[in-house]
């Protein structure tokens, strides 16, 4: 079966699979009509919440000139931050995320599909992100119906963090963030983070790995192709270069775990092996972040 008939099969199955999860409202959110998310700190929503002080630098639009006009003090309202029922949901379509002989493929496009059914069965608008010809572009298709989407392909040479970079995609704001990859860049996660986590009520990593990421088992004389750049190199493969393939990849997932802490990002590892048997988000259910529908 060829890579475009993966890829229909992985979404077709990711929505079925979708059908039975919704995304769960932020733990730092209350509910207070339905359809409408409301968080804790003050915003510009029509909801009003205190008054405070007024401070220099603040938009004199928000004075309570009533409040001035009875004790001759400058008052700002303060209004309910109004979190928009939406999900962006980007997926890593780098060239490592459709590793040849693996079901990395095919548990990537799935696990973006199960998001977005999740999305649109809890009544949020969804928006979806794949990289296109070296930046990240909306899917074209209804991003609530996996099984239009089109022009989805896992051959992208230009990293996201590179994408990130050179035009930041227009992310809704106060809405949940979801990026799905197997994060196997080089260099520091944090800008990365920031970039994607910016102005967003929640934002949540989906780690994607196959056993062959984590425990390849080839061995001898190889000529290894980068799946991003198909530059070549010849090495010999033997227990000692295993073990520093194995620390190289231990230090690195644990620099991004160290970043996800700090940046209060949830990182959930997904095995692409198991998730194709099971097709459940039981992890994200656990975590209360998708909820049974």
């Amino acid at each position: 079966m060829g890579a475009d008939d993966l890829i229909r099969q992985a979404l077709r199955r990711g929505a079925e699979a979708g059908l039975r999860y919704s995304l769960a409202i932020p733990r730092e959110a209350g509910v207070q009509e339905a359809g409408r998310r409301t968080g804790l700190r003050p915003g510009r929503s029509l909801d009003f919440r205190d008054y405070r002080d007024y401070v220099a630098g603040d938009d004199l639009r928000q004075v309570d000139w009533s409040v001035y006009a009875r004790t001759d003090k400058l008052t700002v309202k303060l209004f309910q931050e109004e979190l928009c029922p939406h999900a962006d949901i980007v997926l890593d379509t780098s060239r490592s995320m459709g590793l040849e002989a693996t079901p990395k493929l095919e548990a990537s496009v799935g696990l973006a599909a199960m998001l977005a059914v999740a999305a649109a069965n809890a009544r949020f608008t969804v928006s979806v992100w794949i990289g296109r010809e070296g930046r990240l572009v909306k899917v074209p298709g209804d991003a609530g119906r996996p099984e239009s989407w089109n022009e989805v392909a896992l051959d992208e040479t230009l990293p996201l963090p590179r994408m990130m970079e050179l035009q930041p995609p227009a992310f809704k704001r106060c809405g949940l963030r979801f990026l799905v990859s197997d994060l196997l860049w080089p260099g520091e996660p944090e800008g990365l983070l920031r970039r994607l986590g910016e102005g967003a009520a929640s934002f949540h990593i989906l780690h994607l790995l196959d056993e062959a990421d984590t425990r390849p088992d080839e061995h001898g004389f190889l000529r290894v192709v980068d799946s991003e750049t198909d530059e070549e190199l010849d090495l010999f493969f033997d227990e000692a270069a295993r073990a520093r393939y194995g620390a190289a990849l231990a230090s690195h997932m644990a620099m991004w775990a160290d970043a996800c802490r700090k940046m209060h990002v949830t990182l959930n590892p997904v095995m692409a092996g198991e998730f194709v048997k099971a097709w459940t988000l039981d992890a994200l259910l656990r975590a209360g972040i998708v909820e049974g529908a």
